[in-house]
This record gives structure tokens, sequence and C-alpha cells, in this order.
């Protein structure tokens, strides 16, 4: 990997609907802390240095524009962009980012360009963690580095998946392990860094899942590992950090912390 490193991107991925909120509002602009949940997001990307971020949108995409609209005039203010991109389809996670590609074209997708890749529905993000993995990143010349997160209750989230000797091999969606790997409490939080060259040509080795025909992000860590990439794993996110958003009730819970912390504070 080149050692040359400019500041890094970030693709949010915006465009889901999230049915289990009882709700027909798409899921990110559900307050948190009186604001949209996205704006948490973009706030930590921003205070981790980010200069382009890309906000990847679809169901009800003029709703999701309009709550991120005020963010841009606090990004112009700190010399960065935010930009949209489209998923027509609701694909997966792996499509969702490829829509997000000729965002990347050019300069931004050489190898040496890093970009997170985060979800919008996850508030309680830091900045502090962003910056962490992004350090290990650029340090261990990765292509890829994830962070993960040890929780007692590890229901809904994907398994890491190690070795006998602890090193990664991967990630297991819940729906699809073993008994056994249902038992791995180290799980994965949706915090990624990709060399940008390396993540749209991973991307493209990604196939579609045979259970729900999607292409999923998770997917791309073990494209890199069988192909001979650096992939880095780093247990940088608190459990305190990792509530999921899935019904009103997460959603009220979520508020609480967020607000417990102050709206800006602990990133």
């Amino acid at each position: 990997m080149s050692q040359s490193r400019s500041a890094p991107s970030a693709i949010i991925l915006a465009a889901g609907q999230g049915t289990r909120m009882r709700s027909n509002l798409p899921k990110v602009i559900h307050p948190v802390g009186g604001r949209p949940m996205v704006c948490a997001v973009i706030d930590a990307c921003l205070e981790a240095g980010c200069r382009r971020i890309v906000v990847v949108v679809g169901y009800m995409q003029e709703l999701v524009r309009e709550a991120v609209e005020p963010m841009r005039s606090t990004a112009q203010a700190q010399g960065a962009t935010i930009e949209f991109a489209v998923q027509g389809q609701q694909l997966g996670t792996g499509h969702a980012v490829m829509c997000a590609a000729g965002a990347f074209e050019g300069e931004s997708a050489s190898a040496g360009n890093d970009v997170f890749v985060l979800c919008g529905d996850g508030p309680l993000i830091r900045s502090e963690t962003l910056r962490t993995i992004l350090g290990v990143h650029r340090s261990a010349g990765a292509a890829v580095t994830l962070a993960t997160s040890v929780v007692e209750d590890p229901s809904g989230y994907g398994r890491i998946t190690r070795d006998a000797s602890g090193r990664f091999t991967g990630i297991v969606e819940q729906k699809n392990a073993t008994p056994e790997q249902l038992r791995i409490r180290e799980i994965n939080p949706s915090y990624y860094v990709f060399d940008a060259a390396a993540l749209f040509s991973l991307l493209k080795k990604v196939k579609r899942n045979g259970l729900t025909g999607e292409y999923y992000i998770t997917d791309a860590p073990e494209h890199a590992l069988a192909g001979g990439l650096r992939v880095e794993v780093v247990r940088a996110v608190p459990p305190e950090d990792v509530f999921s958003i899935n019904t009103p009730e997460d959603l009220a819970r979520v508020d609480g912390v967020y607000r417990s912390r102050g709206v800006r504070a602990g990133r």
C-alpha cells in the first residue's frame, strides 16, 4: 500500500427502511438527541477528519436528503463535502457501497486513499473509535480494517470467526451461524476502513447470498484474505456503543444513552 495518505473519506449507508420500527419513515431519520440519527454518524466522521462523505440513500430518499442537508454547511465550514449516491434496489450492504463507486472514480479510488464504510443507524459511534481503527489501518498498511466488540448478548450481530491461533478468518451472519458460532461473543458492529482501490475491487468479487439474494459488505474481508491482502481486526468498539435500533423501544434506549453523554460529548 502507498504510504502517502490523504484525509479519509466515508460512505454512510442510509438507504434502508427499517421495517421493524413500526413507522413508514426511513430508520436513519428517526431522532436521537433531538435530530436525525444519521447526523450523529456524520458528526463522528467529520470529527475523525473525513473530508468527503457520501450518504447512500434509497427508501424515501427525499426525506433523508432533507434531514442531511443542514449538515452540508457544517461540513463546508470544516473544509469537507457531503454528497449523495442512490441505491435504487435494496440488494444488501455490498450493493449499497457499490452504488457509491461513481463518487470515488479517479484519484479518490487509487491506492493510499482510505474510506470508512459505516451504517447510518449507529448514532452512538465515536470519532475516537474511528481514529483508532484508521491509525491501525494505516500503520499496518492494511487493505481492510474492521472494528469489533465483545458483548454479553451477541444476538442479531454477525460473529467474528478466528482460527486456532486467534487469526481472523471471517464474519458469519447470525442466520448462517452454527450452534458453536452462535456462542461467539465477539461481534461485528459494522465499522470498516478500506483502501479505496481495494474496496471496489473486492466488492466485484462478492456474490449474491444464496438465502437472501443480497450482496454483503461482510464478505469483502474474506475475499481480501483469499487474495493475500492484509486484513486488520481491532477490538475497538466499547460494548456500551453497541445497541441495535430495530424497534421504537430500542430507539428510546439509544436516545437515553446519547443524551446522557451530551449531544456531542465523548465522540
